[in-house]
């Protein structure tokens, strides 16, 4: 039996029982779920290939270590997904680069230290009894880099992370071929349109009758939206007035960096919130501001080298080397003159989130109860780049045509769609 992979199309269909405005990774699970619930699904993403926005720019990362019962019973159904996707959506030996690397948060002061025993107390009582609390002297003992300044922390061995574009192609290739579901209802389909900016929402009577692309027009009653930083913009043809405050978010990604210890967990500071976690030889860190304001969503996200020497500089107040010292090696090794936006060995990465924190969607179980916006935006040096009023489009920017050598690029990227020719 050949591979199976996404079902792309050049044009959208005349109709579908759902339309999803929105190629990331909760565009392409909710098509999964749809698909598998038996209605016939398109998916319209107005980039040349899906999961380009805000999925890679996420860490891929999944806990059950809340302060609240029914965030953790959703993620736990989330991860058990995760455990058995390839014998859930009919993919044999699909690879997610799943990895039960644990997270572990670290205590600099006797208040945080105390905030996490109540909190750890309180996961225990919820049934979630794998969350262990250690002084600093166990933290070191199994994790010798952590810093002497760490009092003590809360870990569980078993939240951890995967690749989350092998994720969103995992969806895709799935709906793609819901009669390989094995819980499926029958009849269900997906189809997957790239360079497809949506352009108006029709309604009448109060009813959601339709769309217009770029790629053409559909007739649809239902239409769901996630489309991420763009949702406020694509839900206003319809008319629907979404109050959203888009925040940007950064990621810093370092492919190769022999000082970072390739078993590690995820390492976060209770104080800062700063963190980071193994990734290819090299390690993924991340750092937001509380206090960053929101802004306009954009596509490209601004890039801010400053952010990143904040996690990099020893002298920052929340500097990645407050709790694992071996940072200062790396910056005394010259790993900051080698940033730079666009390639080498140091990359700097928007990432996107949405505000306030409780609106993230935190697995695949919460696709099929609640579809919530995912933006971006923030503190920023210099003034964003717009595009001219008339060249806009509610869902992001207008495609630019392809040259041959990348469009050749893209056919054999599984979540690139067909040519725009």
């Amino acid at each position: 039996m050949p591979e199976p992979t996404v079902r792309f199309a050049d044009a959208v269909p005349a109709t579908a029982d759902v339309a999803v405005v929105g190629g990331g990774i909760i565009g392409c699970a909710t098509a999964f779920f749809a698909a598998r619930a038996g209605l016939r699904v398109v998916v319209l993403e107005r980039r040349a290939a899906l999961g380009t926005l805000t999925t890679p720019a996420s860490t891929g990362a999944f806990r059950l270590q809340f302060d609240n019962p029914e965030e953790i019973a959703t993620v736990r159904e989330g991860v058990e997904l995760f455990d058995a996707f390839a014998e859930r959506t009919g993919l044999d030996g699909w690879d997610l680069g799943l990895r039960h690397g644990g997270y572990l948060f670290c205590s600099l002061t006797d208040a945080t230290l105390e905030r996490s025993r109540r909190l750890v107390a309180r996961q225990h009582d919820w049934g979630l009894t794998d969350v262990e609390l250690l002084d600093g002297d166990e933290v070191r003992a199994r994790w010798p880099w952590v810093s002497r300044e760490v009092r003590g922390a809360r870990h569980r061995a078993e939240d951890g992370w995967l690749d989350v574009k092998r994720l969103t192609a995992g969806f895709a290739t799935a709906a793609s071929h819901a009669e390989r579901i094995p819980d499926a209802t029958g009849g269900g389909s997906a189809t997957f349109v790239t360079r497809a900016g949506v352009t108006a929402i029709r309604v009448d009577g109060g009813r959601v009758r339709g769309l217009a692309t770029t790629r053409g027009d559909i007739a649809a009653e239902r239409v769901i939206v996630a489309a991420g930083p763009f949702t406020a913009h694509v839900a206003a043809l319809a008319g629907v007035d979404l109050e959203l405050r888009p925040t940007r978010r950064q990621k810093l990604v370092i492919p190769e960096l022999p000082q970072v210890p390739p078993d590690a967990p995820m390492t976060i500071e209770e104080e800062t919130a700063a963190h980071w976690r193994p990734a290819m030889r090299g390690c993924l860190a991340l750092f937001t501001d509380a206090g960053a304001p929101p802004s306009e969503p954009h596509d490209p996200v601004p890039i801010e080298h400053d952010w990143a020497f904040g996690l990099l500089d020893p002298r920052s107040d929340h500097a990645l080397a407050r709790v694992a010292p071996f940072w200062r090696d790396v910056w005394a090794g010259g790993a900051a003159p080698a940033l730079v936006p666009h390639g080498g060995p140091v990359r700097v990465h928007a990432r996107s989130a949405s505000l306030p924190r409780r609106g993230r969607a935190r697995g695949p179980a919460r696709q099929r109860r609640v579809l919530r916006p995912r933006h971006h935006g923030g503190r920023r040096r210099q003034p964003p780049r717009r595009r001219p009023p008339h060249r806009r489009r509610a869902g992001g920017s207008q495609s630019v045509p392809a040259g041959p050598r990348l469009r050749r690029q893209r056919a054999r990227h599984p979540l690139a769609g067909p040519s725009a020719h």
